[in-house]
């Protein structure tokens, strides 16, 4: 084999085995989203919305939510695209650390 065609078959072999890992990955991240997609969950919807789920219709594909003041929307269950998890504050290091503990004795 001539070492062009071998560089074109060596190309389509990368080219295919990025295709089929991207695949996973996509359908890993599908199915971790459909595991946290729960009545009680915070979610926000492909058009910026964020809500609550109130309930969620696996027949019809259909989700209840709850925007809030009893707002509920119904909407097709592939618009939610991300479950909002909750920020945890992080404490720098240096700030409120001598404030909140005690000072410690080097003796």
């Amino acid at each position: 084999m001539d070492p062009v065609s071998l560089f074109m078959v060596a190309v389509l072999g990368l080219l295919i085995f990025f295709m089929i890992r991207n695949s996973r990955k996509q359908k890993q991240t599908q199915l971790e989203l459909a595991e946290k997609l729960k009545p009680g969950a915070d979610v926000m919807t492909s058009f910026g919305l964020f809500a609550t789920v109130l309930d969620m219709d696996d027949d019809t594909n259909v989700a209840t939510l709850d925007v809030g003041n009893g707002v509920q929307l119904k909407v097709h269950r592939q618009v939610l695209t991300k479950v909002v998890e909750p920020e945890v504050e992080s404490v720098e290091a240096g700030e409120g650390a001598s404030e909140d503990a005690p000072a410690a004795d080097k003796s």
